[in-house]
């Protein structure tokens, strides 16, 4: 995980120890919170402009489509968790739920 705060020289060490992708939160904030996406652009274009052997997926504040959308113009990727556990609580069908939430994403 990196943040905002994150110096380039400790992102570029993460990223060389790192398999898989760097989760780049989006902010200091706490998980789940309102979040527009334009306050961490540069955020994720200098993460962009590290040239990292890892792909950047970003999370916290990804809540919906236009979220979604919206952080991955900025990373090569977005993780939606807290809004997508609360698609879930509500739901009877689990697979129902997922679908859903999936398409109203994706779709």
């Amino acid at each position: 995980m990196v943040t905002p705060e994150t110096s380039d020289e400790r992102v570029k060490k993460l990223d060389e120890l790192s398999t898989g992708f760097l989760y780049a939160v989006s902010s200091s904030s706490t998980t789940g919170a309102n979040k527009n996406m334009s306050d961490v652009k540069a955020y994720l274009q200098r993460l962009r402009g590290l040239d990292l052997k890892n792909p950047v997926l970003v999370g916290f504040g990804i809540r919906d489509k236009q979220s979604f959308n919206d952080a991955c113009q900025y990373a090569n990727g977005a993780i939606i968790g807290t809004a997508f556990i609360k698609a879930l609580g509500t739901s009877v069908s689990i697979e129902k739920s997922v679908k859903q939430f999936m398409d109203g994403i994706l779709g």
